[in-house]
């Protein structure tokens, strides 16, 4: 499928094969994920704006000289052990591929890490510099944990045998204040 040269006249009188739009983007789609698969790509991170509604995440991938769109579904983003931020450098595996509807590529994303072990552990002492900046680790603000905490949370099926289970047991051994934040399960 290459090109029509302009010298050729044959090509350009209606020799060539004639493509549609469809036929051209799809076998494009075909090509670049037969050919890539699965690729890890190392990139800065950039437009990321946090979870779509959908809870897909939408940013690109770049470096000095290019960039790529990236797409995390939200099953993959739940999976995820750190989360992406704008500026952070990332290794990205996940399929190559195609979006016919508008003829770009991009990566599907379905682990993201950061860009070498020190990357994790300079994030990590970032954010623990920050917080001790806003004085949460002194040891003044720190308080002596209760015996028996005063308020009990339990987070699942409000109509469940599990619930009444915690509840009876609780009664039982040392009633406490029960908030249930109900799901489903």
């Amino acid at each position: 499928m290459t090109p029509p040269d302009p010298q050729n006249k044959a090509a350009t009188d209606g020799n060539a094969h004639e493509f549609s739009v469809s036929e051209i983007s799809f076998a494009l789609k075909r090509t670049v994920e037969d050919q890539f698969g699965h690729v890890r790509v190392r990139g800065e991170i950039t437009g990321y704006r946090g979870p779509h509604s959908s809870g897909h995440c939408y940013f690109g991938l770049k470096d000095d000289k290019a960039r790529i769109d990236a797409v995390i579904w939200r099953g993959a983003f739940q999976k995820l052990r750190f989360k992406p931020e704008e500026g952070m450098e990332a290794i990205a595996t996940g399929k190559l591929t195609t979006y016919p509807g508008s003829s770009k590529y991009q990566i599907v994303i379905e682990h993201l890490e950061p860009a070498g072990a020190g990357a994790l552990m300079a994030l990590l002492e970032e954010r623990r510099k920050k917080l001790a900046a806003e004085g949460l680790f002194a040891a003044e603000r720190k308080r002596a944990l209760p015996f028996l905490p005063e308020v009990i949370g339990v987070v699942t099926s409000p109509t469940g045998a599990v619930i009444r289970d915690i509840l009876h047991r609780l009664q039982d051994r040392f009633p406490r204040h029960v908030i249930v934040w109900p799901v489903r399960v």
